[in-house]
């Protein structure tokens, strides 16, 4: 059995189409002023009307693999999170598995929303702690664009495209400390994409009320069960939905703003890829120094939520 696991590279992708507030305004009954002040998001990326979520998984998980310093061949799963899968089937990691031409590894996606990439990782870190492999690449993506209806502008506006991956790896020393993931399936019509219709649709002001008191709970319980003081916490990796709910957790665990990492003024919300994107975007810039005490957190339609603590 392996007693630890830990995240050894992280990598990401982001479409090169920039869809920003100003041009929101020409589509739909909006303004830059409302969409800022109501989510802190100034601007978004579309992928290509040819560009699939698989795509978009791949370029990901080649910057992590390439940051990891390991032999592809050497993964022995995939675990790929998405709501916007390329096909019904087979399954967007074995499409992935296919294009990386890794040919050891058995692969699953996973649909858990805005909290699959937690979800993954979870599922990963159990993998690696049974023994059965030594390194996973997990990824999160999604073309979220391709469930927009562009009218309604209490949608439209919140949801970008983006991948972001990770190689997770058994380790001697502390990595992942604890994961913990939840649903609570009486929420299903708050937040959904019915087969009928194939648009988002969503209970806004419901959604937010819901997703403050859960994570602020979640967050609580995270650092508790694991003896962590609130102090002690040095990141914050939240889910990119919306800076005011992201500011709302913060102040229930006595976090400053300056140790949250934000992107949702560049990304919007990128479903299962943003955790990763968030994380890839500081990691890259090295903002996470050796012995860091991290919290990644998400929250998603179903409802789904889940919350991972790690030592960086």
């Amino acid at each position: 059995m392996t007693k630890y696991v830990k995240i050894i590279s992280s990598g990401s992708y982001l479409p090169k189409n920039i869809l920003t507030n100003k041009e929101l305004e020409s589509r739909v009954d909006t303004s830059d002023e409302w969409i800022t002040e109501r989510t802190g998001i100034k601007e978004r990326r579309v992928a290509d009307e040819n560009e699939t979520s698989v795509d978009l998984a791949y370029k990901a998980s080649l910057d992590a693999i390439a940051k990891s310093n390991i032999n592809k061949n050497d993964i022995g799963a995939i675990f790929l999170a998405t709501c916007t899968p390329e096909r019904k089937f087979p399954s967007s990691a074995v499409l992935l598995q296919n294009k990386l031409n890794i040919k050891n590894a058995f692969s699953f996606d996973i649909n858990a929303a805005c909290t699959g990439f937690v979800y993954a990782l979870d599922v990963a870190k159990k993998y690696i702690e049974s023994g059965q492999m030594k390194y996973a690449l997990v990824v999160g993506t999604e073309k979220i664009t391709s469930l927009l209806d562009w009218t309604d502008r209490n949608t439209c506006v919140l949801f970008g495209d983006g991948a972001g991956a990770m190689i997770i790896a058994a380790s001697d020393e502390p990595g992942i400390i604890s994961s913990t993931i939840g649903s609570d399936g009486s929420y299903k019509d708050l937040l959904t994409v019915n087969t009928d219709l194939e648009y988002i649709e969503m209970k806004g002001s419901d959604v937010f009320k819901t997703a403050v008191n859960t994570l602020g709970k979640l967050a609580k319980h995270t650092l508790e069960i694991n003896s962590i003081e609130q102090g002690e916490l040095d990141w914050l990796v939240p889910h990119q939905a919306n800076e005011r709910i992201i500011l709302a957790i913060a102040k229930k665990i006595n976090l400053s703003k300056d140790k949250i990492i934000i992107t949702v003024s560049k990304h919007g919300n990128t479903s299962a890829a943003s955790i990763p994107l968030a994380f890839d975007t500081a990691n890259s810039k090295n903002t996470f120094k050796s012995g860091d005490m991290i919290m990644l957190e998400a929250f998603g339609a179903g409802f789904t939520w889940g919350s991972v603590l790690m030592k960086y």
